[in-house]
């Protein structure tokens, strides 16, 4: 069964590649903003609880994944409630909102890869979250981003394969 990809595989200004997803939500700015920064929300689409000290230079303690041990990461920039960004393993990622009218909100995910050859498993397992995170938007039901073997995250992977995103990066829990 065919799925939809939703990122863009991209390279920066400055050279560096990034996978980007772009989202548009029915609620407004600081209501997302809550869903990218608030550790209970955020837990419920991203791939790992985010403690976070929201300045630049922070600290941010990712745990919960059943397949990577905890770590920390650093905090990059924050302008509350427009932009987020932060250390997440070798990569940055990048949270960036913008009011579309005075109730909705465009949602905007860059993760800047460290290895061009992550962009195809970072993708996929953004689609995964983002599905979560949609639902989560429109008050619908779903398992989660670790939704374990029931998650579509291998059929995204299989179509970032096949559109030629780069692949071959080691898959944690299954390599």
């Amino acid at each position: 069964m065919p799925v939809d990809l939703t990122g863009t595989c991209l390279t920066l200004d400055d050279g560096r590649p990034a996978v980007r997803f772009s989202r548009t939500y029915d609620h407004p700015v600081d209501r997302v903003w809550q869903f990218v920064t608030d550790p209970d929300e955020l837990q419920q689409w991203f791939p790992f609880r985010a403690e976070m000290e929201l300045r630049p230079g922070g600290t941010i303690r990712f745990s919960g994944d059943p397949n990577t041990p905890g770590f920390t990461g650093r905090m990059l920039a924050v302008d509350p409630p427009r932009h987020l960004s932060f250390e997440w393993g070798g990569d940055e990622l990048r949270f960036d909102l913008e009011a579309v009218g005075a109730q909705r909100t465009r949602f905007t995910l860059t993760n800047v890869l460290a290895e061009p050859n992550t962009a195809a498993r970072n993708g996929a397992g953004w689609e995964v979250c983002l599905t979560a995170l949609d639902a989560k938007a429109h008050g619908e039901p779903f398992e989660g981003p670790l939704a374990g073997p029931s998650a579509p995250w291998k059929r995204f992977y299989d179509a970032y394969i096949d559109a030629g995103v780069p692949s071959g990066a080691s898959i944690p829990g299954l390599d």
